[in-house]
């Protein structure tokens, strides 16, 4: 799946989980409290722990992993730079897949910051 628009992506995304917190508002809830406690600064810091969430959407393939974590890299102060590095050892851990996911992350990050 090639996304044309992140932005609408992620509106349409989120109108979507809202179904899916109002059918399952045990399971969401629990999810948004493990997002929460998975991002909070530690030894990582917020940054670091979204360009790892960011990876692994690439190499797992899912794009609302790539929006939502590209976003969030770009609120947590990640650069162009860093998203590309990020993008690179993922190709390294997911080969030619994550090339493809990886040009997408880009395109995903650079619709949140306009830097592309």
């Amino acid at each position: 799946m090639s996304v044309e628009n992140w932005n609408e992506f992620v509106r349409q995304t989120d109108a979507r989980m809202a179904a899916v917190r109002k059918g399952a508002p045990d399971v969401a809830k629990g999810f948004a409290q493990l997002a929460q406690a998975s991002i909070t600064p530690g030894a990582l810091d917020s940054k670091t722990k979204e360009l790892i969430a960011l990876a692994i959407g690439i190499t797992a393939r899912c794009d609302g992993c790539l929006a939502y974590h590209s976003k969030a890299a770009a609120r947590h102060g990640a650069t162009r730079e860093e998203i590309l590095e990020t993008i690179s050892v993922s190709v390294y851990m997911g080969g030619g897949p994550s090339m493809i996911y990886g040009a997408e992350a880009l395109a995903a990050f650079d619709a949140f910051t306009n830097e592309g």
